[in-house]
């Protein structure tokens, strides 16, 4: 995380807070303030200071010109301009809803501004988040190393505002050393393996956010916080005792505060809510998974509780409504009331969800789609004409002579592509090829590559309805299909694609370029194994884990000569992959040890083919309906010979009618 990063009141990752520079007319004036070369002309950095985040912005230019030029005896200019750019238009394009510092607020809001900003600091003064301290009784040192802190004014989307009070943590990264402070997150992988269980064993689900989760925490270290302006007149309104300690610096009212608590922005306050968090469950009776330490597990009444967390966000489920209501509960009785939603539909870290009757999971994220649309239509003009497919059979042709991208749509280019990345990995994965490809290009983007995505962005403006579905035909089979395209890329490397199935639609993806030159395309397909195998294997351990033993593992390729090679070891090598044998003996000794049963696979039905080449017509459309979901995946009639020998294990379409879900005891009963 960078240092001039902040975490807003929900955990958030936010930059530092802008008097100015909210417009894009700024534009100009900033870029005749950065010098084009190491001998430009001198800034006059007290006219920026007065200009808000333009002294900020440029401070921060000057002190990474210096090491960079001590370092490697370059310019960073460029980078810099376009950083400065990114900001303005991010600004910008987020005014209406976006969050502003406390006096841009109250200038434009005005007395609703000013409760937003009272109500926070009545929040963490009710917390006991600050403990007064005597000026007079503070070292010099102690002084300088206090945190400023920042008051910031959010209007959000349903109306209201909401004040977000934090530490700037960039003064602590200099006497923090090398302790470490940070936090784990759920994985997505483990969010959508225990939705897939959750469907499947038909629970009830609560979603439930704890509110001013880091004040629950207490601040184990000495950290102080510097509150200046007229800040300080707010905070002694919330609480008249710190009058008495006010003292005036350069004529501006400060106060000095000792945390009690784990304020917003500090290095340490989110592993120490973590710590406080996972301390409140293993009181309650839950494990945690150690293949995923924000996954807990409870037997109650002979049935497993679950609960995934991703920092304050929880979500619970238990077969039994009133179990759930109970961990609730007890929650609450250790940080307070809740915000809490219950019912089979759902939102959680961005992503909509909704718990099928049919055993199955639905999963959408429009708004963030509607978003990159408007984005997008904001420069280019409303999107219109037909795209069948996200990207045409040339997405991997780079032409290096085409035109740059103008700076204002290389850095919408930027904005779309990184947001699409979040989207294409949790709801939309049809789009994860493409994707894929336009993130190696946004350092140098081009209007080929822009084309590229608007071509994207008409497939999903087409298709913005379109869920991910996601079910289990048996919570104790595991399917994967790995696949590789050979020279793919301008640089001759190749691509792997790689799926994992339950049973409906697929529950992680793969689709990267690798990292190095091959000389065969079996070799490219060993290399796609092996770069997939590990997170087969995480999947396995964790689904054990959670107390889901898997009986049949098997992995599919459409490649005979790279899967002698991993069965066999050196005796299958011939000339062209003697130079291999590390990977494939890192793949042999797994597919043992772990027992996978590595089968060969139809290349007409190889469902990873997707994730490897943008395929185009029919085979596109089965394939995309296959890992979305909206069809059975090919279980049965994917293996060459024996078909007879391979259940038919799939589901049908969430279209048909309800089919009878069997338990996990009657499951392995029956085996």
């Amino acid at each position: 995380m960078d240092d001039n990063t902040i975490q807003d009141s929900e955990g958030n990752d936010t930059l530092t807070p802008a008097d100015n520079l909210r417009n894009i007319d700024h534009q100009e004036e900033i870029e005749t303030n950065v010098p084009t070369s190491r001998k430009g002309p001198r800034i006059n950095y007290k006219e920026l200071h007065r200009s808000g985040r333009r002294a900020n912005m440029l401070h921060i230019f000057k002190k990474a010109q210096r090491k960079l030029r001590k370092k490697y005896k370059v310019s960073i200019n460029d980078t810099f301009r376009r950083l400065v750019r990114v900001v303005m238009l991010q600004m910008q394009t987020g005014a209406e809803f976006g969050q502003m510092s406390m006096r841009e607020g109250i200038k434009k809001y005005g007395e609703l501004a000013i409760q937003a900003v009272l109500a926070e600091y009545s929040q963490l003064d009710n917390k006991g988040v600050f403990v007064d301290m005597n000026p007079d009784e503070l070292s010099a040192e102690q002084k300088s190393k206090a945190l400023d802190l920042i008051t910031l004014v959010k209007y959000k989307r349903n109306g209201k505002f909401k004040g977000r009070a934090c530490a700037n943590r960039k003064k602590q990264r200099k006497y923090i050393g090398d302790k470490n402070v940070s936090s784990p997150t759920c994985a997505l992988e483990s969010l959508i393996l225990t939705l897939i269980v959750e469907a499947f064993e038909h629970r009830d689900v609560a979603v439930a956010d704890v509110p001013g989760a880091y004040l629950c925490a207490e601040m184990d270290d000495f950290v102080l916080v510097k509150v200046r302006g007229e800040s300080v007149t707010i905070l002694c309104e919330c609480n008249s005792d710190y009058k008495k300690y006010v003292i005036k610096e350069k004529n501006t009212p400060v106060l000095y505060l000792k945390l009690a608590k784990a304020l917003y922005g500090c290095l340490q306050s989110a592993l120490l809510w973590y710590e406080t968090f996972t301390t409140c469950l293993k009181d309650l009776g839950f494990t945690l998974n150690p293949y995923d330490p924000c996954v807990g597990n409870m037997m109650v009444n002979g049935k497993q509780c679950t609960i995934t967390w991703y920092v304050d966000d929880t979500k619970i489920s238990h077969e039994a409504p009133n179990v759930v209501s109970w961990v609730i509960e007890e929650i609450e009785q250790r940080f307070g009331k809740m915000t809490v939603d219950r019912g089979k539909k759902h939102t959680f870290v961005g992503m909509d969800f909704e718990l099928l009757s049919c055993g199955k999971v639905k999963i959408t994220m429009k708004n963030y789609i509607r978003e990159c649309i408007e984005g997008f239509e904001s420069l280019d003009g409303i999107l219109s004409g037909k795209a069948t497919t996200p990207g045409q059979i040339d997405l991997f042709e780079i032409d290096e002579d085409e035109e740059p991208l103008s700076e204002e749509k290389a850095i919408m280019f930027h904005h779309i592509v990184a947001k699409m990345l979040y989207i294409s990995k949790q709801a939309r994965i049809d789009a994860d090829l493409v994707v894929s490809f336009l993130c190696t290009r946004v350092s140098k983007s081009t209007i080929q590559d822009w084309n590229k995505l608007k071509r994207l962005m008409l497939y999903l403006k087409k298709t913005i309805d379109m869920p991910r579905i996601l079910g289990a035909s048996r919570l104790d089979t595991l399917w994967t299909w790995v696949d590789a395209s050979y020279g793919t890329h301008h640089d001759r490397k190749g691509h792997t694609g790689g799926v994992m199935s339950l049973g409906t639609g697929v529950v992680n993806i793969k689709s990267s370029k690798q990292k190095l030159n091959t000389k065969s395309s079996t070799e490219t397909e060993v290399v796609g194994a092996s770069d997939y195998l590990p997170i087969t294997i995480w999947t396995k351990r964790f689904m054990e884990k959670q107390g889901y033993k898997i009986q049949t593992n098997i992995y599919f390729q459409d490649n005979q000569s790279a899967m002698r090679i991993e069965k066999n070891g050196r005796q299958s090598c011939g000339d062209k992959s003697k130079h291999i044998h590390i990977r494939y003996f890192f793949i042999k000794d797994l597919l043992v040890r772990e027992n996978i049963t590595l089968e060969h696979c139809k290349t007409d039905i190889m469902v990873a083919d997707y994730f490897t080449k943008p395929l185009q017509g029919s085979s596109f459309k089965q394939m995309r309906d296959y890992i979305m979901g909206l069809d059975r995946l090919p279980l049965k009639e994917r293996v060459e010979g024996n078909v007879n020998d391979v259940v038919d294990l799939s589901e049908p379409s969430i279209e048909n009618q309800e089919i009878k879900i069997a338990t996990y005891a009657e499951i392995v009963g029956s085996g």
